[in-house]
């Protein structure tokens, strides 16, 4: 996966470093460390899109056994510094939190082998903030996925990427519910 999203102009095409994909690429390789296994990344429907499926055998923190596995629709929120909603998380409004709901139960459509494991939405917040300074340019590659896989990443405590500070500021675990 590549941290640039390309954009056709009128007589080239341009890239630009996309933060949104590394943060969602951070939160990943955070589910992976916690015991997750990613099963989709940026699935799409006519709705919208899932930033990250996961399922995992069996979460300690909830009433689950083993035998029953949990899955998890994961919607990521990468902001930089001085950003005006709390992080992204003004940005899940009522209509954005249906939004997910729809296209969650069209995955399920298209997945019908997973319909019957209980469900949830999480949401991760990350800050990624360009760190200026005498060691650091602003790159033009940044690191590879990969070198995020040698991470270790810890809820609250940055890391230093190509001179981007990655911080998962919070995972909230069922982060809304369908109300209807």
């Amino acid at each position: 996966m590549s941290f640039y999203s390309s954009g056709q102009s009128s007589n080239s095409v341009s890239s630009r470093f996309d933060k949104g994909l590394l943060g969602e690429e951070f939160v990943a390789q955070w589910l992976r460390q916690q015991g997750w296994q990613i099963i989709q990344r940026r699935w799409r429907c006519r709705w919208g899109e899932l930033d990250i499926i996961a399922i995992k055998g069996s979460d300690l923190t909830e009433v689950h056994s083993a035998s029953c596995p949990m899955l998890v629709f994961v919607e990521v929120k990468t902001r930089g510094h001085g950003n005006w909603d709390r992080n992204g998380l003004l940005a899940l409004t009522e209509a954005k939190q249906a939004k997910l709901w729809q296209t969650a139960e069209m995955f399920l459509a298209d997945y019908p082998e997973l319909v019957d494991y209980p469900c949830r939405f999480d949401v991760g917040l990350v800050s990624c903030n360009f760190i200026t300074g005498r060691d650091f340019s602003e790159p033009k590659v940044p690191y590879p996925p990969e070198k995020l896989l040698n991470l270790t990443i810890k809820l609250g405590h940055p890391v230093m990427l190509h001179g981007y500070q990655l911080i998962l500021e919070d995972y909230m675990i069922s982060a809304f519910v369908n109300e209807s």
